[in-house]
């Protein structure tokens, strides 16, 4: 379970998120909000990207402020843009990256790189240089180089912003298949009608909350 209880966060004088409560059980939850909402900000609290000003973050019973190391561990993120998350200028030595820091014997590490890269596709792109591949592509690679390391919960901040039509779809059917639960934060509203739970932010505020039905419409309401 994430826990986060009474957090507040600041940007210079900008208030960010503001009393910010949730327990984080379900396998699927989606978090919308207009932009400059704090969704994102929200977002990178959950793996101790960003530690709050205020109030805490539990993942599993560890505090991002005193474990950020095990937190981060167990909660992957996937940045918005792939270029900023692919260290390696081919696609197998990116997978293997955060295995190689474990540093877990080579066998292991390329059994697990071998797992990851037919699962979602990408054996034939093994040898290919990361800079080269498609949109959807490199945020498949983003993607994998997290699951590879087997996190206990996936935050997705908007994997699909930067795609076009064909990738987003690739990305999302993707996304439908990871195994842990999955946090995804989105403008994209269909892409939510089978989550468990949808949170709608606004001004650094929770102002929904439930089923997706429920809470996109209200966001639209507001919105309109």
């Amino acid at each position: 379970m994430i826990q986060v209880s009474n957090v507040n966060h600041r940007f210079g004088e900008r208030a960010v998120l503001t009393g910010i409560n949730l327990s984080i059980r379900e396998r699927r939850v989606g978090v919308i909000g207009a932009n400059g909402s704090g969704k994102s900000t929200f977002a990178r609290l959950l793996n101790g990207l960003l530690i709050p000003d205020n109030g805490t973050v539990i993942v599993d019973g560890l505090d991002t402020r005193e474990d950020v190391k095990a937190v981060r561990r167990r909660v992957g993120f996937v940045f918005q843009n792939p270029d900023n998350q692919i260290v390696f200028p081919v696609v197998e030595e990116d997978i293997a990256f955060g295995l190689k820091n474990l540093k877990l014997p080579k066998h292991e590490i390329a059994q697990k790189v071998d797992t990851v890269l037919a699962k979602y596709g990408l054996t034939h792109l093994r040898d290919q240089a990361a800079h080269l591949l498609s949109g959807g592509e490199k945020q498949l690679l983003a993607i994998s180089a997290v699951l590879v390391m087997e996190p206990r919960y996936v935050v997705l901040d908007e994997p699909m912003t930067l795609l076009d039509l064909r990738n987003k779809k690739l990305v999302l059917d993707t996304i439908h298949t990871i195994e842990q639960p999955v946090i995804l934060i989105t403008h994209d509203l269909d892409h939510l009608q089978d989550f468990e739970r949808v949170i709608v932010f606004d001004e650094g505020r929770v102002v929904a909350d439930g089923p997706p039905r429920e809470a996109t419409r209200r966001y639209t309401q507001a919105m309109a």
